[in-house]
């Protein structure tokens, strides 16, 4: 069965002229307001952007016979990117996407901004340490060694046992801590902790270096450096970040596992254990990583505490010890001849540190995965 529309007097057809003409002309005002731009237009506009701002510069550079101003080239032609795809944006689509367009534009420009210092301290790093990483820099020290060669085994050595140290001791006390605030702290107690906490995580790290070195010059006399000291001062540092991260990832466990841990029978204690901290594990884990890694490259709580020698030290509680910050900095402070050899050795120091703080986080993230709450659906 066909059923067909009844005939409308009113049709276009028959419609006055005028009143066809107006809405003919709002169509058109339509579709020029509410269109889209390509994909390829705002690349073009970056593009002649770029194009139309370089010869200015260029000439600018030959004229005061100077090497042409980058930044200032690539900002130029960044505003006047702006400009034009918020202009024809507005013209063509609409003044909301025109915003939405400069605020996307505004917040990769404040990205690549961002990236550039880190990009650049990567390369300079990377290409100036990659010159002594060879095999003696890992196998020998700086015993008896002036001038070229040597290596630095004594003090990644000293920075895997310190930093070990630090993380055996502040790993419990910041965990306890996060797990008394977030199951049985209440009242001034806990609010007293939680503002000590807060208070300890904005100390400079030369404060902890200080107490390191004051609370053992009061047993042992002034003067006196040890590996220990300096995973004490390391672990002042962490037990503040171990506790605000195992805090956040602790009140993330639902109370609905709790109560039905408690409606079985089970203790507070074994709930705990079993329920609480197996389901917020991946998270304490990447928070302990994270801590590990933002002590590890410290050097004034070091270079106080744990001071620096040119021999191997596997003994944290006697004699001095090197760690890759410190080692790096006497390095580069301390040039002999040539002093090329010796800035080298920091530049390869500088990047072993961030391989292995890479690898920490890496490892991170990792665990994270392993140990995550599989969700089944």
């Amino acid at each position: 069965m066909t059923i067909t529309a009844p005939h409308t007097p009113d049709s276009d057809a028959q419609r006055p002229a005028v009143a066809t003409d107006t809405i003919r002309l709002e169509r058109a005002t339509l579709s020029l307001t509410s269109g889209r731009l390509g994909r390829w237009v705002p690349w073009a506009l970056l593009g002649a952007a770029v194009g139309l701002t370089l010869p200015v510069f260029l000439m600018l550079a030959a004229a005061e016979a100077s090497e042409m101003n980058v930044g200032g080239w690539l900002v130029s032609a960044a505003v006047i990117y702006l400009v034009l795809i918020f202009t024809l944006s507005t013209i063509v689509e609409s003044r909301r996407k025109a915003v939405d367009r400069l605020v996307t534009g505004l917040v990769a420009g404040a990205f690549l901004l961002a990236m550039i210092p880190l990009v650049s301290v990567a390369w300079t790093v990377v290409s100036l340490g990659v010159a002594r990483m060879d095999a003696d820099f890992f196998s020998m020290s700086m015993r008896n060694v002036v001038g070229e060669g040597g290596g630095a085994l004594h003090a990644i050595v000293g920075t895997l046992l310190v930093t070990l140290a630090a993380a055996v001791i502040s790993i419990p006390i910041g965990l306890f801590t996060a797990i008394y605030l977030i199951e049985y702290g209440r009242g001034r107690l806990a609010r007293g902790i939680t503002f000590l906490v807060d208070v300890m995580t904005g100390i400079p790290s030369i404060v902890a270096g200080l107490f390191a070195y004051a609370l053992f010059a009061l047993f042992l006399g002034p003067g006196v450096r040890m590996g220990i000291m300096g995973s004490i001062a390391l672990a002042v540092l962490m037990i503040p970040v171990v506790v605000r991260s195992s805090e956040e990832m602790l009140r993330l466990v639902p109370n609905e596992l709790r109560e039905a841990s408690y409606a079985l029978g089970v203790p507070k204690w074994l709930t705990i254990v079993k329920v609480v901290l197996p389901t917020s594990i991946a998270g304490i884990t990447t928070g302990i990583m994270l801590s590990i890694s933002r002590v590890i490259g410290e050097t004034a709580p070091l270079l106080i505490t744990a001071g620096f020698t040119a021999s191997m030290n596997y003994d944290l509680f006697n004699g001095r010890m090197q760690t890759l910050p410190v080692f790096t900095y006497n390095q580069y402070v301390s040039q002999g001849i040539p002093a090329e050899a010796y800035l080298d050795r920091a530049w390869a120091s500088a990047l072993t540190l961030i391989i292995i703080v890479m690898l920490l986080n890496l490892v991170a993230r990792v665990i994270a995965k392993v140990f995550a709450p599989k969700s089944s659906r």
